[in-house]
C-alpha cells in the first residue's frame, strides 16, 4: 500500500558522527525534496521530534560501546521495519573500534576509563548486535550510495512522489 511519507530515523552512536555530518551537507541539495517524501522521527542533529517508534528505516551511524548502546541498538531494530548501517564504523567497526587491538599494556591503562562509563570489553560493529538490512559504505559515508539505498526505501514502501521531487 502505497504511502505519503517514508518514516525514519538516523542515530549516532560512538564515532566522529561524520556520516551525520555527511548527511547534512547532503541535505544541502535534497532538503526542499525529502521534505516532501520523508517524516524524520529521530535526528539529533535536526533536533527531530525525538521519536523512534514505528519506523519504516532507521539509519545507523558508529559502533556499540556500552550495554546502554547495545540496548538502545536492540530498541531500534524491534522498532524499525528496516535498519541501515551508513559508515564504514556502522558497518565493520573501523576505525572507531581501535581500543580492540591494544596491546595487554595499552589496555590495562585505559581500563578505569571503560569501567567508569560503563564500557563493553571490545567495541562492536551494529551487525555483531542486530541483523542488518542495508549498508552505505565510505568514512564518512558515500553520497551517492547513500541516496540510492533512501531511493530504494522510497520505492520499497511506494511513497507518493511529487513529479517536482527530481527522485
Amino acid at each position: 500500500m502505497p504511502q505519503e511519507k517514508l518514516a525514519v530515523g538516523f542515530f549516532s552512536f560512538t564515532a566522529d558522527e561524520g556520516c551525520m555530518i555527511e548527511f547534512l551537507e547532503i541535505l544541502n541539495k535534497y532538503y526542499f525534496d525529502w521534505a516532501k517524501v520523508l517524516d524524520v522521527r529521530y535526528c539529533k542533529q535536526l533536533k527531530s521530534k525525538n521519536d523512534f517508534s514505528a519506523l519504516d528505516v532507521a539509519f545507523v551511524e558508529g559502533c556499540i560501546s556500552s550495554h546502554t548502546e547495545s540496548d538502545k541498538l536492540k530498541k531500534i531494530r524491534e522498532n524499525s521495519k528496516y535498519v541501515v548501517s551508513i559508515g564504514s564504523c556502522a558497518i565493520n567497526g573501523q576505525p572507531s573500534n581501535l581500543r580492540n587491538f591494544f596491546d595487554e599494556e595499552r589496555k590495562k591503562e585505559i581500563q578505569f576509563m571503560l569501567d567508569k562509563f560503563n564500557h563493553l570489553p571490545v567495541i562492536q560493529a551494529p551487525p555483531e548486535v542486530i541483523k542488518i538490512d542495508d549498508f552505505v559504505p565510505g568514512c564518512p559515508m558515500i553520497e551517492a550510495k547513500f541516496v540510492e539505498v533512501l531511493n530504494k526505501y522510497l520505492d520499497t514502501f511506494g511513497v507518493v512522489k511529487n513529479a517536482h521531487t527530481g527522485l
